[in-house]
């Protein structure tokens, strides 16, 4: 347990979750372009399943999870690593079968959900459409009297993405994230692999604490020394606080 004096606000955790072809991907995609400092958005390869952005100088960490399998997973093996879900819907497809088994896990997982409403750019978009469907799933939106927040956006156009930013932060707000940055650091691994070059390559949300390099970490039956921390960007960092998105080098396996 933690003393309420030592915590400090943190950044929101935010997965994307939602229907194959709803848009997540190309969503995220306009979310780091527009917000991410502009001088880096032209050069910025993905170098790690996870990033940051910056909006009214509040940072949001932006999973990209893999899927709705790999979140319910890590939701099983008890890392609860997301604090808000946003369920990308196209509006010219509505609720699809992959959205209800979104709807589920957000659900399962206890977290605030918001609605995008992707597409909204397309001849065929039907909004009214996807929010009566919405209704049919229980997922009641707040146009309709219920608590979930909807945003109509494209990220086409990038219309409407500065909206669905300000409302995650609104939802944020309420959630009041914190955790304690001056202890040994503890969190989750997003994803690894092995790096022909570098050996096995780990990339890990810190959740409590601060992670330095020259840490010892223990991860499930394996462990190692970090020799090196590197951000979303790709550069090399010495240290990561709550909710941040590391890649690490120094783990023994995979």
């Amino acid at each position: 347990a933690e003393d309420e004096a030592t915590l400090k606000p943190r950044a929101a955790v935010v997965a994307m979750l939602g229907h194959v072809d709803h848009g997540k991907t190309s969503l995220l995609d306009a979310i780091r372009g527009e917000s991410v400092a502009a001088g880096e958005a032209g050069g910025i390869t993905q170098a790690i399943g996870a990033y940051q952005a910056t909006v009214n100088d509040r940072l949001i960490t932006f999973l990209d999870t893999p899927g709705h399998e790999a979140f319910t997973e890590m939701r099983a093996r008890g890392a609860q690593t997301t604090d808000i879900a946003v369920l990308v819907l196209a509006a010219n497809d509505g609720v699809m079968p992959q959205t209800r088994e979104a709807i589920d896990h957000i659900r399962a997982a206890g977290v605030p959900m918001v609605i995008a409403l992707n597409k909204m750019d397309l001849d065929n978009a039907d909004p009214t459409r996807a929010k009566t469907q919405l209704t049919e799933v229980e997922v009641v939106i707040e146009e309709f009297g219920g608590d979930v927040p909807l945003v109509p956006v494209s990220a086409e156009t990038k219309e409407g993405l500065p909206e669905l930013l300000e409302t995650i932060l609104l939802v944020a707000d309420v959630q009041d994230h914190k955790a304690n940055p001056d202890r040994e650091a503890s969190g989750a691994v997003l994803e690894s692999e092995l790096d022909r070059r570098q050996g096995p390559r780990t990339t890990l949300l810190v959740q409590r604490g601060t992670l330095h390099v020259g840490d010892t970490i223990l991860v499930g039956d394996t462990w190692g020394k970090i020799k090196a921390m590197f951000d979303f960007r790709g550069e090399r960092v010495k240290s990561a606080t709550p909710s941040t998105p590391v890649s690490v080098l120094g783990l023994q396996d995979v």
